[in-house]
Protein backbone atom coordinates (compact mmCIF):
# COMPACT_ATOMS: atom_id res chain seq x y z
CA UNK A 1 0.00 0.00 0.00
CA UNK A 2 2.77 2.47 0.92
CA UNK A 3 4.63 1.83 -2.32
CA UNK A 4 1.54 3.10 -4.20
CA UNK A 5 0.98 6.03 -1.89
CA UNK A 6 4.37 7.67 -2.44
CA UNK A 7 4.16 7.73 -6.27
CA UNK A 8 0.60 9.07 -6.04
CA UNK A 9 1.76 11.85 -3.75
CA UNK A 10 4.61 12.71 -6.12
CA UNK A 11 2.25 12.90 -9.09
CA UNK A 12 -0.15 15.16 -7.18
CA UNK A 13 2.73 17.36 -6.10
CA UNK A 14 3.93 17.68 -9.69
CA UNK A 15 0.41 18.62 -10.79
CA UNK A 16 0.25 21.31 -8.14
CA UNK A 17 3.62 22.67 -9.30
CA UNK A 18 2.43 22.82 -12.92
CA UNK A 19 -0.80 24.51 -11.88
CA UNK A 20 1.13 27.08 -9.82
CA UNK A 21 3.51 27.78 -12.72
CA UNK A 22 0.58 28.19 -15.10
CA UNK A 23 -1.18 30.56 -12.71
CA UNK A 24 1.98 32.62 -12.27
CA UNK A 25 2.53 32.86 -16.03
CA UNK A 26 -1.09 33.93 -16.56
CA UNK A 27 -0.89 36.57 -13.85
CA UNK A 28 2.38 37.92 -15.28
CA UNK A 29 0.82 38.13 -18.75
CA UNK A 30 -2.21 39.90 -17.29
CA UNK A 31 0.04 42.39 -15.51
CA UNK A 32 1.83 43.15 -18.77
CA UNK A 33 -1.30 44.59 -20.43
CA UNK A 34 -2.90 46.38 -17.52
CA UNK A 35 -0.93 49.65 -17.79
CA UNK A 36 -2.05 50.02 -21.42
CA UNK A 37 -5.65 49.18 -20.50
CA UNK A 38 -5.59 51.66 -17.63
CA UNK A 39 -4.20 54.40 -19.90
CA UNK A 40 -6.81 53.79 -22.59
CA UNK A 41 -9.96 52.94 -20.63
CA UNK A 42 -9.29 54.53 -17.23
CA UNK A 43 -7.62 57.89 -18.00
CA UNK A 44 -8.63 59.18 -14.57
CA UNK A 45 -6.04 56.85 -12.96
CA UNK A 46 -2.77 58.76 -12.54
CA UNK A 47 0.20 57.09 -14.19
CA UNK A 48 2.02 56.78 -10.86
CA UNK A 49 -0.84 54.54 -9.65
CA UNK A 50 -0.66 52.11 -12.59
CA UNK A 51 1.56 49.69 -10.64
CA UNK A 52 -0.66 49.54 -7.53
CA UNK A 53 -3.77 49.23 -9.70
CA UNK A 54 -2.14 46.49 -11.76
CA UNK A 55 -1.11 44.50 -8.71
CA UNK A 56 -4.42 44.88 -6.91
CA UNK A 57 -6.46 43.98 -9.98
CA UNK A 58 -4.45 40.87 -10.82
CA UNK A 59 -4.19 39.77 -7.18
CA UNK A 60 -7.98 39.94 -6.81
CA UNK A 61 -8.98 38.53 -10.19
CA UNK A 62 -10.33 34.99 -10.31
CA UNK A 63 -8.84 32.34 -12.60
CA UNK A 64 -11.17 33.05 -15.54
CA UNK A 65 -10.51 36.78 -15.31
CA UNK A 66 -6.77 36.20 -15.23
CA UNK A 67 -7.12 33.94 -18.26
CA UNK A 68 -9.10 36.62 -20.10
CA UNK A 69 -6.59 39.35 -19.25
CA UNK A 70 -3.68 37.11 -20.21
CA UNK A 71 -5.31 36.43 -23.59
CA UNK A 72 -5.59 40.19 -24.07
CA UNK A 73 -1.80 40.33 -23.82
CA UNK A 74 -1.80 38.52 -27.17
CA UNK A 75 -4.87 39.97 -28.87
CA UNK A 76 -4.67 43.49 -27.45
CA UNK A 77 -6.83 45.44 -25.05
CA UNK A 78 -10.43 46.19 -25.90
CA UNK A 79 -13.73 46.95 -24.20
CA UNK A 80 -13.80 43.37 -22.87
CA UNK A 81 -10.55 44.09 -21.04
CA UNK A 82 -12.11 47.17 -19.50
CA UNK A 83 -15.19 45.20 -18.48
CA UNK A 84 -13.05 42.61 -16.72
CA UNK A 85 -11.08 45.32 -14.94
CA UNK A 86 -14.28 47.07 -13.84
CA UNK A 87 -15.62 43.81 -12.41
CA UNK A 88 -12.48 43.26 -10.34
CA UNK A 89 -12.40 46.90 -9.21
CA UNK A 90 -15.89 46.60 -7.70
CA UNK A 91 -14.77 43.97 -5.20
CA UNK A 92 -14.20 45.10 -1.62
CA UNK A 93 -10.87 43.25 -1.48
CA UNK A 94 -9.62 45.14 -4.53
CA UNK A 95 -10.74 48.45 -3.09
CA UNK A 96 -9.03 47.66 0.22
CA UNK A 97 -5.87 46.74 -1.66
CA UNK A 98 -5.93 50.04 -3.54
CA UNK A 99 -6.63 52.04 -0.38
CA UNK A 100 -3.56 50.50 1.21
CA UNK A 101 -1.27 50.71 -1.85
CA UNK A 102 -2.17 54.09 -3.32
CA UNK A 103 -0.92 56.34 -0.49
CA UNK A 104 2.46 54.61 -0.59
CA UNK A 105 2.70 55.08 -4.36
CA UNK A 106 1.71 58.73 -4.11
CA UNK A 107 4.38 59.40 -1.46
CA UNK A 108 7.07 58.59 -4.01
CA UNK A 109 6.17 61.64 -6.12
Amino acid sequence: MIRFLLPAMLVLSACADVQQATDTAGRNAAKSILPEALAVYFPQVPKQLFQPFTNCIVDNADASEVQSLAADAITGVDEGTATTIRAVLTRPATQQCLAAAAPTALQTL
